[in-house]
């Protein structure tokens, strides 16, 4: 509350400087106002060649730069106090911290060089990313909600030894209650059941204690990054992924939330929701299951020692799919892996590259991608629903 408070008089400290400075000047240094000017707009050019400077993504900078180039003043003290106020989230500096010890674990396993080497993403992985490749895994996909809801009960009654579920959305309803039945009796019987889901993302669906509620049933909780008005820059770091991992022998992932929507229950933005799923049994669990401790222990210190979650593979008879490499990012990196895959794969695009998603909202690096791929003769499409869940996205959406 207090660093709330103190953000919160930094912003009106910067507005009254900015307007009061203006008026001041105008009402008793109107014979210096040449020289002001100067000052008052050379202290922006610096600040933006400062940016620029240090600018890793110019296309998130840029509303800062007109701010500041427009209110030079308020838009420096701005920048200071919300801009830049990771620099003083705790909780970033645990994912820092939790990354780089984490990440040390995250070991290749030894494989032929030629096949480590063929692929422009296999080597992004291995040089820079540092996400392993793994051949032993199988790998379930799922077209639909529908179908890969039933799968996932399956599995989750299966559970001996831990349950990790990490989503974007909880919404009460048919799909969360059938999952939440089953965690019930499994907390019950002593396996280790935690569950993490974005404050933003299911703001509307749970109730503010929601995680205390699930403590009455034995179920560790965490809402990830609560809202707070004064959280600045940090307050856009979402955690949009959606998995769930079982005893570290199989793991879910994909599009599909917890909500009836996804499962198709409900229809509140049209006849189908469309959205896909998969399920892995294989090694390459491992890195689904350090993404989720990184966030669990950055945001709550619990497991000294997180190899025990680690399930060994070698007695095990998997039929192998080719390479599964679960990757992420969390919102203290600075590399944006994710967009760099999407990248890779589109410049090296030689045929086609079809893209279906919900949103596209697209930064210049990726449209100049998608626009030298078809002028060199590769066949881009790309498909969004024709009805919005969002509708303020809908429209940025089309205007790409």
């Amino acid at each position: 509350m207090k660093e709330a408070i103190k953000r919160g008089l930094s912003v009106g400290i910067g507005f009254i400087l900015q307007f009061g400075l203006l008026i001041f000047v105008q009402l008793f240094l109107n014979k210096y106002i040449g020289i002001f000017s100067v000052i008052y707009w050379f202290l922006p050019i610096v600040i933006v060649l400062f940016m620029l400077k240090n600018s890793t993504r110019l296309s998130s900078d840029l509303p800062w730069i007109i701010f500041i180039m427009m209110f030079p003043i308020l838009g420096g003290i701005v920048l200071l106090t919300i801009g830049r106020s990771y620099l003083k989230s705790k909780l970033l500096k645990r994912l820092v911290q939790k990354n780089d010890e984490y990440s040390k674990l995250l070991c290749q396993e030894e494989l032929d060089e030629s096949i480590l080497e063929e692929n422009d993403n296999i080597r992004y992985f291995r040089h820079y990313a540092k996400f392993p490749i793994t051949t032993r895994n199988q790998v379930t996909y799922y077209d639909m909600g529908e179908v890969f809801y039933p799968e996932l009960l399956k599995e989750l009654q299966k559970a001996e030894k831990f349950i990790f579920m990490e989503y974007f959305i909880i919404n009460k309803g048919k799909m969360w209650n059938g999952i939440l039945e089953i965690l019930k009796e499994k907390a019950a019987n002593g396996v280790d059941v935690r569950i993490m889901y974005d404050d933003m993302g299911s703001i509307a669906m749970l109730p503010e204690h929601y995680a205390k509620e699930l403590s009455e049933y034995r179920i560790k909780c965490i809402p990830f990054n609560k809202l707070s008005p004064f959280n600045g820059i940090m307050m856009n770091n979402r955690d949009h992924r959606k998995m769930t991992i079982i005893d570290g022998k199989v793991a879910f992932s994909g599009g599909v939330n917890i909500s009836d929507e996804y499962i198709n229950e409900i229809h509140p933005f049209g006849e189908k929701w469309k959205d896909n799923g998969i399920k892995i049994v294989g090694e390459s669990i491992w890195n689904l299951t350090v993404m989720f401790l990184t966030l669990w222990n950055a945001n709550q210190e619990e497991d000294t020692d997180i190899e025990k979650f680690r399930y060994d593979f070698s007695g095990d008879e998997i039929a192998m799919d080719g390479y599964v490499i679960p990757f992420g990012i969390n919102p203290a990196a600075k590399n944006n892996v994710g967009e760099d895959v999407y990248l890779n794969i589109i410049n090296s695009a030689r045929k086609y590259v079809y893209i279906f998603t919900p949103y596209l909202i697209i930064d210049t690096d990726m449209i100049n991608s998608l626009t030298r791929a078809s002028r060199r003769g590769v066949d881009v499409r790309i498909v969004v629903p024709g009805v919005p869940d969002k509708k303020m996205v809908y429209g940025i959406t089309k205007s790409f």
